[in-house]
């Protein structure tokens, strides 16, 4: 089986990673020529929605999938006839836009923050009369890793507001006071059997994942609500493989945040923590083959390398722990990798955490 991919950065490389014991091949289209799939996989190099790239990457495999959300949905228009696209056009169309995610939260009853639409200037005034202040003032498309926000607490900052973020259609959320931020992975196959990981807890920082641990600590009324949510929202969607929903434990209700149409960074845990890696359903999947067991095996983080990696001989002392390297050019705020962590129990698990955690502030130079 071959599958093409729209994107050659890190979830690509750990796709093809995935594929290749199963017989799966991946090829990539991305623009960057250094794309570090590109060191395990064959990449096209070019726009997302050259016509031309676009249909040579669909001649060579028997299906097309993406590892980003910001392709431009004219790609899928060049996918050569009977190739089909797995999540399709219109799932990854309802994640570019988070006034459309928004909506549809609302439409499938899934609980999340009040919004408001910010269309122009003076749609700012309407929205803090609507949800008042503090606001949350996102750009609709293109925000990633805490790009395209700006919290607005004063009404002196809401003249400058909209060309603060360029002028460009906004939505307004109220700020909501939540203990925690937890995900869910989950997968879709063709059949549209649905299966969900444990839910998860993250710690950002700057905007960036820094920490899942796997399983939260959470009762179980929680976990199936967010299974449940999943749920909806793939089977709302049409989507065939992964998906990931970003959600606030607030008061012991859980609000949806965001959806990511692929496999995700809150899930890399998986690849050592779980019987099936979301990478690899995410090919059974999209390639029509059974889903896999998405059982816990073991407790287990991951901590995100950001900008910098220590030395891998100390990552690898501590027992539980894998270093992931992407093959990438250090640069402040990058994601160079990742170190998953597992144990046979909670207390071993966040003291070997604790270890990693401490050698990668080492290397960030953070205090």
């Amino acid at each position: 089986m071959r599958v093409g991919v729209l994107g050659g950065g890190q979830l690509g490389r750990m796709l093809a990673l995935a594929g290749a014991p199963l017989g799966i091949s991946t090829i990539h289209l991305d623009p960057a020529q250094d794309a570090c799939a590109g060191q395990v996989a064959p990449v096209l190099v070019g726009r997302y929605d050259d016509p031309a790239l676009v249909a040579e990457l669909s001649r060579q495999v028997d299906v097309v999938t993406v590892e980003l959300e910001q392709v431009p949905l004219g790609a899928f228009d060049h996918v050569r006839e009977g190739v089909p696209a797995r999540p399709p056009a219109a799932a990854v169309e309802v994640t570019q836009d988070r006034l459309l995610e928004k909506r549809l939260f609302r439409e499938l009853g899934i609980p999340a923050p009040r919004f408001h639409a910010v269309d122009g200037p003076d749609d700012v005034k309407a929205a803090v009369e609507a949800l008042g202040l503090p606001l949350l003032l996102k750009t609709r498309d293109g925000g990633y890793d805490g790009k395209g926000q700006l919290l607005v607490r004063d009404p002196a900052a809401l003249a400058g507001a909209w060309d603060e973020l360029g002028g460009r259609l906004l939505i307004a959320e109220e700020v909501v006071s939540f203990e925690r931020e937890v995900s869910v992975v989950a997968v879709r196959g063709l059949d549209g059997e649905t299966r969900a990981y444990p839910l998860v807890e993250n710690l950002h920082a700057g905007g960036i994942l820094r920490v899942t641990r796997a399983p939260a600590e959470t009762d179980a009324t929680l976990a199936a609500d967010a299974e449940r949510y999943a749920a909806r929202i793939l089977d709302r969607l049409g989507h065939v493989g992964v998906l990931a929903v970003e959600l606030f434990d607030a008061g012991g209700q859980l609000l949806a945040n965001e959806i990511a149409p692929r496999v995700h960074n809150s899930g890399h845990w998986t690849i050592e923590g779980a019987e099936t890696s979301q990478f690899e359903n995410h090919l059974r999947a999209i390639c029509g083959l059974p889903l896999g067991s998405t059982a816990l095996v073991r407790p287990s983080a991951m901590v995100n390398l950001i900008g910098d990696v220590p030395p891998a001989a100390d990552v690898l002392a501590i027992p539980g722990a894998r270093l992931h390297l992407y093959g990438k050019a250090p640069r402040p705020g990058r994601k160079l990798g990742h170190v998953t962590v597992t144990a046979p129990d909670e207390g071993t698990l966040l003291r070997r955490l604790a270890s990693v955690r401490a050698l990668v502030r080492i290397a960030d130079g953070a205090a």
